[in-house]
């Protein structure tokens, strides 16, 4: 059984046992958040707003590799170049 979820404005296919890097949480380390599922899928049956919660666990908060921005205009000495790090929670679905 798989579960359609949506945090932060992205969307993950997962099952139980899962463990996903999703944009930073308010949470603690170790806490259980609830997340509403947007669809159930079981093989061929597919439900959409199913009802009940999926718990997932807070394994930890960490940033992700360093994303290289550069911009130039040729012929006009211009030249930006920054990095960006993006803040990341790992959680584990612990039930569906």
């Amino acid at each position: 059984m798989q579960a359609l979820i949506a945090i932060s404005d992205k969307q993950f296919l997962v099952k139980q046992g899962d463990t996903i890097n999703v944009p930073r949480q308010k949470a603690e380390v170790g806490q259980t958040m609830e997340i509403t599922p947007m669809a159930n899928i079981d093989g061929a049956n597919t439900t959409l707003n199913p009802s009940g919660t999926i718990q997932a666990k807070v394994l930890g908060h960490f940033k992700d590799e360093k994303v290289i921005v550069f911009k130039k205009k040729r012929r006009k000495r211009y030249q930006s170049r920054n990095g960006h790090r993006q803040q990341l929670t790992r959680i584990e679905i612990v039930s569906l």
